[in-house]
């Protein structure tokens, strides 16, 4: 692991930003005038439990280009997201429902999620690597090349309890300028683990095409992956076997319909996928899976869903990057801590 330093980030850290404008934080896309909110749909009476019958999706913001990677930092109550083609980083604060920019430049950030020191971890386009901001403010370059090789694009990202990163490298922020830079491509798209003792980075799995988000199940024992090179997509799902090291057992464990995408996902504890969807105003939002691959509900948005994080003080409020905006509602499960 090598570290760097960028310019201005620790004052950006500690909260030296301005707000940026955007209507009251409590806008709606549309008001919600009766409840149950109509907006979370029943596929299966499994998932009546799961919905509030007080409660609804609320827009808490909107004025991204393209929202991704949210994560729950919840010794600052606040929510961290990227903005990927504007290369930032956003930040909504809980105890005043402002937006400010977290980071810019940020090089074009994907995936979030932290580490069990509670440190931020990103998935970096425009550096083709995974980076780590310590309490200082300063950046330690986890991983950007393997083999002698550069990543391509680091998407999505976890941390497991033993404190190995994993994470996947599909090529979306080298195929042009918008997500990062056009770059050729130097490495297949793999899933990456580095080891949380000696920083070694092994490739987990290079049998799925341009993998996308990815999440473990709630006792560590399975590792859901999106298959973003099938049309339709898939999320496969693998063992985690020798102590937690290495896959087996590739599997489909869901398999889209046509017109379907999914993209970014975490479980609750009770190990449902909530899982950011699209493409289409049917399927915007996001799809609820259980543990047997059962779609048994879906939070229905007014805009394709990439990606989602559990937070809030009980972790029970799921937050829901979409396109130019970010939504929450609070949930009757909690999501697994550390996801």
């Amino acid at each position: 692991m090598t570290k760097t330093t960028r310019r201005d980030l620790f004052s950006l850290a500690t909260g030296a930003a301005s707000f940026l404008a955007a209507g009251p934080s409590s806008a709606r896309w549309d008001d919600t005038v009766r409840y149950p909110d109509p907006a979370f749909e029943i596929l299966d009476p499994s998932f009546a439990k799961y919905r509030l019958d007080a409660g609804a999706v609320e827009r808490l913001w909107t004025g991204a280009r393209w929202s991704e990677g949210p994560v729950w930092m919840a010794d600052q109550r606040c929510l961290i997201w990227s903005d990927i083609p504007n290369d930032r980083t956003l930040r909504w604060q809980e105890s005043t429902g402002q937006v400010d920019e977290f980071q810019k430049p940020a090089g074009y950030p994907n995936g979030h999620t932290r580490d069990r020191q509670g440190r931020l971890l990103t998935c970096e386009h425009g550096g083709r690597r995974v980076t780590r901001l310590e309490p200082d403010g300063s950046l330690t370059v986890i991983a950007d090349r393997f083999d002698d090789k550069r990543l391509n694009s680091p998407n999505d990202i976890v941390c497991k309890s033993d404190g190995s990163i994993w994470f996947t490298d599909p090529p979306f922020g080298i195929l042009g300028n918008y997500e990062g830079d056009a770059a050729p491509q130097e490495l297949p798209t793999n899933v990456y683990r580095v080891d949380g003792r000696d920083g070694r980075i092994a490739i987990v799995t290079g049998d799925v095409g341009r993998p996308n988000g990815l999440a473990f199940s709630p006792d560590e024992s399975l590792l859901y992956v999106v298959e973003a090179a099938a049309n339709p997509r898939v999320i496969r799902v693998f063992d985690v076997v020798d102590d937690g090291t290495r896959l087996a057992n590739n599997r489909i464990f869901i398999q889209a319909q046509p017109g379907e995408r999914p993209d970014g996902f975490r479980l609750d504890v009770d190990g449902n996928l909530w899982c950011g969807w699209g493409m289409s105003e049917a399927f915007d939002g996001v799809r609820i899976f259980d543990k047997t691959g059962k779609a048994i509900g879906h939070i229905h948005l007014p805009e394709r869903c990439p990606n989602v994080a559990f937070g809030g003080r009980k972790r029970n409020r799921l937050f829901m990057a979409a396109s130019k905006s970010l939504y929450a509602a609070y949930v009757n499960t909690q999501g697994v801590a550390g996801g």
